[in-house]
């Protein structure tokens, strides 16, 4: 079972993420790697818009953790790297679709290039699939 850590010392998270998260050791972990927002048929989703590039992220996610035999709800961790860290609240918007609580912690930092040019965010992450 995956839970919320938040400690009174720190203060609330300003996106859609936790301050920690705590999961019982069990089950199998899955790392996932940066996904982008490259379609199945390998194009690039919503060039120059990071709410498409976004959801498309996430739904690659999505595929990757049930092809793994999970859900969304099992990823406890999350690296995003972003080209523009001012897109960090239409991210989190589009994050808030794909995530509910208890949310996975999570890093955003913004980067100077990606592997290509049209990539405006990618999406790491780690999930604990319950035995």
């Amino acid at each position: 079972m995956k839970t919320n850590i938040t400690s009174p010392l720190l203060a609330k998270p300003n996106g859609h993420f936790s301050q920690a998260t705590a999961i019982e050791a069990q089950g199998r972990l899955v790392f996932i790697s940066g996904m982008t927002a490259r379609a199945q048929d390998g194009t690039v989703a919503g060039i120059g818009d990071v709410s498409v590039q976004t959801r498309q992220v996430c739904e690659n996610l999505k595929a990757a953790v049930e092809a793994a035999g999970g859900t969304l709800s099992d990823i406890c961790r999350v690296d995003v790297y972003v080209r523009n860290i001012e897109h960090f609240s239409a991210i989190h918007k589009v994050r808030s679709e794909y995530f509910s609580n208890p949310l996975p912690a999570s890093t955003m930092v913004e980067v100077a290039k990606m592997v290509s040019p049209d990539y405006l965010i990618e999406i790491s992450a780690i999930a604990v699939i319950p035995a």
